[in-house]
């Protein structure tokens, strides 16, 4: 059995819920990445992606520089274990039409797998394996 701590993400960028979209998009850009996992306190509340704040801030004519993450954040979030099996984290992510899934441990965030981490380790050959194992092209 695989497990996602073998391939999950450890180099992870948080900010709070409260932070603005504009500064979730630079911290993006910054990084060279293409989502923040917001957090309250301690808490984990939600990943915010750049699709995010494109659809549900951009898109909806939010001024970026007032709108927090906290407002576009989903609040139901799907979370797994280091020791949970790969298959059933690709199982979740297609019953619940999510692309990453935080990584906890005794209630601590400690990684984040992506559909793109899970096709590298399960499906090396296809497409999206390709795509996810290549360095960012911005």
């Amino acid at each position: 059995m695989t497990t996602v701590g073998e391939f999950m993400t450890t180099r992870l960028v948080t900010m709070d819920a409260n932070d603005t979209l504009t500064a979730a998009a630079q911290e993006m850009r910054d990084s060279a990445i293409g989502d923040v996992v917001v957090t309250d306190g301690d808490k984990v509340v939600g990943i915010v992606t750049d699709r995010d704040i494109t659809v549900r801030g951009v898109a909806a004519q939010r001024d970026p520089d007032r709108t927090t993450l906290r407002q576009i954040t989903s609040t139901d979030l799907i979370t797994v274990s280091q020791h949970d099996d790969a298959v059933a984290a690709t199982d979740l992510m297609r019953t619940y039409a999510v692309r990453r899934l935080p990584v906890m441990e005794d209630g601590r965030l400690i990684g984040l797998v992506s559909i793109g981490d899970l096709a590298v380790e399960r499906e090396p050959q296809s497409v999206l394996a390709d795509i996810s194992a290549d360095d960012p092209n911005n």
